[in-house]
């Protein structure tokens, strides 16, 4: 029985493979429905859907700490796998005199850690440019706003989108920690300053008590235009710098979708075949639900940036 750093017999192992896999396509079934927001609804309706789905994905606690287990089985599935590769090249360093590999297994099936490694390069670049940005990166990440044109008014008013549901005024008010909305207390005051001078019988907002209570609410962070101008749109006025490599980056998230499709072709029905399920009548079901998944999910992955590309 051969031993490793984390595992000591094989079939152990393939265990844990198969427990991480399948977990990890529960992960993709949750991660699509929230994606899909993006391309089910449009303009504002959609922008504070995605936002609001982003929003309880990293506050609620449950779902934070789904995350922390997510991030662990992807690193172990990913590790185990490569494991199990050189364990088995091992275990047979010279191949057969007269082989014939296409007429006994799948192309996925012989190439699993390949198409692995390859799936661990797209989430590391798809990390970088999403996950990074809004939830680790120093830099200041622009906050969820519309425009409301109000009746009578000079020019329309640009309005930051809260937790709460409330529309607050992007003028007159600076943001801290991130997302949370203070009021901008100089502003305030020269503003008060001028209408005295303009109205000096006029009972105005006492400032003393204003400071008191400066924070008016928590903003979403626009996680919805950061991934519209990645591929493609122009939000420069939101905020985010356009993309000239919109389509090299659809082009490579398209092909990692096909990746995965692949490694979930042979991935699926095998991770139930190595904790035990293998029976005439199941498996042939088990084997047609992997291919429908493996086609359906990835295939809507890659549908999203497409319609998001199409409609810029």
């Amino acid at each position: 029985m051969s031993k490793s750093v984390l595992l000591k017999s094989s079939i152990a192992k393939k265990y844990w493979m198969a427990l991480t896999g399948l977990f990890l396509c529960t992960f993709l079934v949750g991660h699509l429905a929230g994606n899909l927001q993006l391309v089910l609804k449009t303009g504002e309706e959609g922008k504070r859907a995605f936002n609001e789905y982003a929003y309880f994905m990293a506050h609620n606690p449950a779902i934070k700490l789904l995350s922390y287990v997510t991030y662990i089985s992807i690193l172990f599935h990913a590790v185990d796998g490569i494991m199990l590769a050189f364990q088995n090249k091992k275990a047979r360093p010279v191949g057969y005199a007269h082989s014939k590999p296409g007429a006994n297994s799948s192309m996925a099936s012989r190439n699993m850690a390949v198409l692995g490694t390859l799936i661990l390069v797209f989430l590391a670049t798809h990390m970088a440019n999403f996950w990074w940005k809004a939830k680790v990166s120093s830099e200041k990440f622009p906050l969820h706003t519309y425009t409301v044109y109000p009746p009578m008014a000079e020019r329309p008013t640009e309005m930051y989108y809260t937790v709460k549901g409330d529309a607050i005024p992007k003028e007159g008010v600076i943001v801290k920690e991130g997302t949370k909305l203070f009021i901008d207390s100089k502003m305030f005051e020269q503003q008060l300053a001028v209408m005295k001078q303009m109205n000096p019988g006029q009972q105005l907002p006492d400032m003393s008590q204003m400071s008191k209570n400066p924070e008016l609410g928590e903003g979403y962070k626009d996680l919805h235009s950061l991934v519209f101008a990645f591929f493609g749109h122009d939000k420069t006025k939101q905020g985010f710098p356009k993309n000239d490599m919109a389509l090299a980056g659809l082009i490579f998230y398209v092909i990692s979708m096909l990746v995965l499709g692949f490694h979930l072709w042979h991935g699926f029905s095998s991770a139930f075949q190595s904790l035990g399920v293998n029976h005439p009548t199941y498996t042939p079901w088990i084997k047609k639900l992997g291919y429908g998944f493996a086609i359906l999910v990835p295939g809507l992955f890659a549908l999203i940036p497409i319609v998001i590309f199409i409609t810029k």
